[in-house]
């Protein structure tokens, strides 16, 4: 399971059940049929995240999650996914769910960006929730 490590920059975060949670996202790559080599997660702050969503994309506004595909498209993802702690803080607030819930949503969000999945127009974002809820509710099939 090291390849999928967790980084915390600015912001920290805490992270339950890391070990069960490197697993789970390692067999989202399986079921969606990509071969992993590594996703790093980022943990970071809301200025730390704009900063490199008005760099990289050159979009001024605040995001929860941005993925970066660091590996050509037919060899195993290398990927960095950045998450705001604040962002997810906030949303979770917003939401009415526990951090932790709101935290593998994003996860599971970033983890379905790499395997292909858009959320651009309304029928992808339709998609790409059912994925989500759909892994969401398969997390607790993972043990410790």
């Amino acid at each position: 399971m090291n390849n999928v490590a967790f980084y915390f920059t600015d912001s920290k975060i805490h992270v339950k059940s890391k070990k069960r949670l490197k697993l789970f996202i390692t067999n989202i790559f399986v079921k969606e049929k990509f071969g992993l080599s590594k996703v790093s997660f980022i943990f970071c702050s809301d200025a730390y995240l704009l900063s490199l969503n008005r760099k990289f994309l050159k979009h001024d506004y605040l995001t929860d999650i941005l993925t970066f595909l660091n590996s050509e498209p037919t060899k195993p993802i290398e990927a960095d996914v950045f998450i705001s702690v604040d962002r997810i803080k906030e949303n979770a607030k917003f939401y009415r769910v526990h951090y932790h819930n709101e935290l593998l949503r994003v996860m599971i969000h970033g983890v379905l960006h790499l395997c292909g999945y858009k959320d651009k127009q309304e029928h992808q974002k339709v998609e790409m929730r059912e994925k989500e809820d759909f892994y969401i509710k398969t997390f607790d099939l993972y043990s410790t």
